[in-house]
This record gives C-alpha cells, sequence and structure tokens, in this order.
C-alpha cells in the first residue's frame, strides 16, 4: 500500500518516542513493513509492504533502481533547470548533516524547472540513488537550496517578501508561511506482485499548496 505521509511524523520510531509510520500502520496489518523513508518533515508517497513477500518483492525494486521516486520541492531563486543530472557523492557526518565529499557514496539526482515565481522555483526531483538528504544538499550544492531549509542554506519564506504593500499585524511578530523543508513526495512508480506497473500521485498537503498559492498569486 501507498499513503500519503503527513509532515512531522516519522517513518520509524525516533526518540520522542511519538507514533511512527510503522507503529501506526502495524494498527492495521500484523507483520507490515515500511519499504523505504522518508524524513520525518518530508510528506507524501511512502511504499509499505503487507507481508513479507510484497516487501521482497518491492526491495528487490529499490536495490534494482526501478522504481521512481519524484519529489517535488520549491527552491530559493529562479532556476531554469530541463533534467539537469547532479552527481555528487554525499558523506554523512557525525553530527547527522550531509555534505558533499569526494569520499562519500555516489549520489544522484535528475532536477527539472515546473515554473518558475519572481524569487523561487517549483521543482521536480528524481532521485536515483536513495542517500540521506540528497535532493536537499544536490539541490543546495547547484544554488538552489529548498525553502525553509535552514540546515542547507536555505531561507524562510515570509508572505511580506513577496506580497506587495503588505502589513503585518500590529505588534506580531511574523511568522514564514511553511513551518518545515519545502519538499513533497509526489509520486511512485512500481511493479506490483503481479509485475503490473502502477503509478500513484499524492496531493499536496494544505501547508505546501499555500506556498504554491500564494508564490502564484503574487507573481
Amino acid at each position: 500500500m501507498v499513503i500519503n505521509k503527513p509532515a512531522y511524523v516519522s517513518t520509524l520510531e525516533d526518540r520522542t518516542g511519538a507514533a511512527s509510520i510503522l507503529q501506526l500502520a502495524s494498527n492495521y496489518y500484523s507483520g507490515v513493513q515500511v519499504c523505504h523513508r522518508l524524513d520525518k518533515e518530508t510528506s507524501g508517497a511512502l511504499l509499505i509492504a503487507k507481508n513479507s513477500e510484497a516487501y521482497k518483492h518491492a526491495n528487490a525494486q529499490f536495490a534494482d533502481r526501478t522504481i521512481v521516486k519524484t519529489y517535488h520541492a520549491v527552491a530559493d531563486g529562479v532556476h531554469h533547470l530541463t533534467a539537469k543530472k547532479i552527481d555528487l557523492a554525499l558523506h554523512v557526518a557525525a553530527s547527522g548533516s550531509v555534505r558533499v565529499s569526494r569520499t562519500g557514496k555516489p549520489s544522484t539526482t535528475i532536477a527539472t524547472s515546473l515554473e518558475q515565481f519572481k524569487q523561487h522555483t517549483l521543482l521536480e526531483c528524481k532521485p536515483v540513488t536513495g542517500r540521506m538528504h540528497q535532493i536537499r544538499v544536490h539541490m543546495a550544492a547547484i544554488g538552489a537550496p529548498l525553502v525553509a531549509d535552514l540546515t542547507y542554506g536555505g531561507k524562510d519564506l515570509f508572505l511580506s517578501s513577496i506580497k506587495k504593500k503588505y502589513k503585518p499585524k500590529f505588534e506580531k511578530e511574523e511568522r514564514p508561511i511553511l513551518a518545515r523543508v519545502a519538499l513533497h513526495a509526489y509520486s511512485l512508480q512500481f511493479a506490483g506482485l503481479d509485475n503490473n506497473f502502477i503509478s500513484i500521485e499524492c496531493p499536496y498537503p494544505k501547508d505546501f499548496q499555500t506556498v504554491i498559492t500564494q508564490l502564484k498569486k503574487n507573481n
């Protein structure tokens, strides 16, 4: 099964002890396994196997890199990318952050611009490999850090920065339009147990859609 994972819910159990996707799914099916991971802040398509046969079938496709994962992201700056191949090896530091390194693991992302706005770009990102924080680090490396990704050089998005004559409420600190990294796992394409092709798209959650709506409105 594929779920549209909400942001702020971990795929697997984390230090906070809050319910994870795996735990929640286990309430419906015993013996479920998640076939890949999404960062806690990332929303979107997550593949879950209900039994060991399904898990092995999906795992083989991930190993062969035949599953197509498509992400949508909003980046700072205006970028004109057409199937740009980003080949940069990545290394996970002891701190947990990821950096580009010659001694890191080979990592590849294909990026395409979907729509340009005054100061931002809606991107389609297809990771060929599945490294930690891969899209975030790769986009930052080419000068297109993701909105609200403060770890890798992105900036918070405020309505006052894109809307003319915007007046914040008196004596209230303005909050960012999006409180998380602007990244959504938009679709998955894979073969089912009968080897028939399956393609699933997950609609934007409310917070991500709000960003797109405001950027269009004030373009």
